[in-house]
């Protein structure tokens, strides 16, 4: 990277940094899902929302906002999140089913709208990482099949990479429409992109009360940038 390049990364991450403390927000990723919302209409009053690997709570806490009141905005994580007014919280790994059966007991129905901005462990691989956040959304989308609405959204973070077209090709098979989009918040010189998929079309119909408990140790993973 240039010294130019790299001192307009900076100061693009100093500004919306800033602009989150300013403005109470808990990590700067709050306008990525802003920008996002403002450019395809995700979210709508009285929607039930699912963040996945929701920590710090940046996305819940615009989620929050947009749904209004009437609207469910619930996040998971392994980590605790400090309480947000109005949004429900969920400490679990979101691979682990009962997780989900918790997950599944607080919405009281299905989502109209799932999340996520999870990423792995940085292991400094990049291929690795790459092949990890595929594996990460690929969970994601199994989660859509048990807990989103017919004709819900997804929005997914993914590092780019040469496993983005098996992502999209799976997730074409499961929405009428999937965009990628770059939000300004993010940083130039990341790899990081999010996908924008809408008109849910579940491929089977699951009952979550069949679903033995899984007793397996799952991989940790935590939310986070490329570095």
């Amino acid at each position: 990277m240039s010294m130019h390049a790299r001192w307009l990364d900076e100061r693009r991450r100093e500004h919306y940094h800033k602009l989150a403390k300013e403005e109470g927000y808990r990590s700067r990723a709050s306008f990525k899902i802003m920008q996002i919302d403002d450019h395809f209409n995700i979210f709508k009053r009285g929607n039930s929302i699912v963040d996945l690997g929701a920590s710090p709570g940046g996305w819940l806490q615009v989620a929050r906002e947009r749904v209004g009141a009437s609207g469910k905005v619930i996040g998971v994580d392994l980590k605790p999140i400090k309480p947000i007014n109005g949004v429900t919280t969920i400490i679990g790994d979101i691979t682990n089913n009962d997780t989900v059966f918790d997950l599944l007991d607080k919405l009281k129905g299905k989502a109209d709208i799932v999340l996520s901005d999870m990423a792995p462990n940085i292991t400094g691989c990049y291929s690795i990482d790459h092949a990890r956040s595929i594996h990460l959304c690929m969970s994601a989308i199994d989660i859509c099949n048990r807990i989103l609405k017919i004709n819900g959204q997804f929005v997914t973070k993914v590092f780019m990479g040469n496993m983005l077209n098996i992502l999209m090709n799976r997730l074409k098979t499961h929405f009428q429409s999937v965009k990628i989009y770059s939000p300004d918040a993010s940083r130039p010189t990341s790899s990081e992109i999010y996908v924008i998929s809408k008109g849910f079309l579940p491929s089977t119909t699951s009952n979550i009360q069949c679903i033995k408990k899984s007793k397996d140790n799952n991989e940790f993973y935590k939310r986070g940038d490329l570095p």
